[in-house]
């Protein structure tokens, strides 16, 4: 490597180890939120470590070619121990008002998005459902009293028929009419029948 490209190593790698400073703090500060499960918090270590790890050896391959030496790692340790001792505090501070931020404009969007659409759809879903509701019981007290008003004086109607007519004839009719219960009743008792034979 020529000392223009070792130079340009030492500063992307120190950059780099500064990077992996504050990439590593806000990790920590948002691990916060699966430190329970255990799982979790291997896969998401591991996750972390191999995504910095490639974004790193990302950079060394765009200065060098990936070539890996000894001062590479003496650079990277360099840019972290400067965050540490320069920086750290000032970081924390900073993502720690950038989390009260977004977690109060994501309070805001939710809030908005409560108020302005999902109210506004519930109340009227549940105002649909009051008028239907209100609708069908008016259709079905409607039909009720047109069921009166049309049955009433038809059985009235009927009954004075059937007296009017010969007492044979309603005596057939009372005998056709047992006769049809009786194959109604016989064919419900042989479905029952069938229907328990089967379970």
């Amino acid at each position: 490597m020529t000392l223009s490209v070792q130079f340009l190593t030492m500063i992307s790698m120190t950059a780099g180890g500064f990077y992996l400073g504050m990439i590593l703090d806000t990790y920590r500060r948002l691990s916060i939120h699966w430190k329970s499960s255990p799982f979790m918090k291997y896969f998401m270590e591991i996750i972390f470590w191999l995504t910095q790890t490639m974004v790193l050896y990302y950079v060394l391959f765009r200065v060098n070619s990936g070539e890996l030496r000894f001062y590479v790692f003496l650079a990277c340790l360099l840019g972290f121990s400067m965050y540490q001792g320069l920086a750290a505090n000032v970081y924390k501070a900073f993502l720690e008002h950038m989390i009260r931020v977004v977690t109060a404009m994501y309070r805001f969007c939710k809030r908005t998005v409560q108020v302005l659409v999902i109210t506004p759809v519930l109340s009227l879903v549940r105002f649909t459902i009051t008028i239907a509701a209100f609708i069908l019981h008016v259709l079905i007290t409607l039909l009720h009293w047109l069921f009166k008003i049309i049955y009433i004086p038809c059985f009235w109607f009927f009954r004075l028929v059937f007296r009017m007519l010969p007492s044979s004839f309603q005596v057939n009719l009372h005998k056709v009419a047992g006769f049809y219960s009786k194959i109604e009743n016989t064919c419900r008792k042989r479905i029952k029948e069938l229907l328990s034979k089967r379970r």
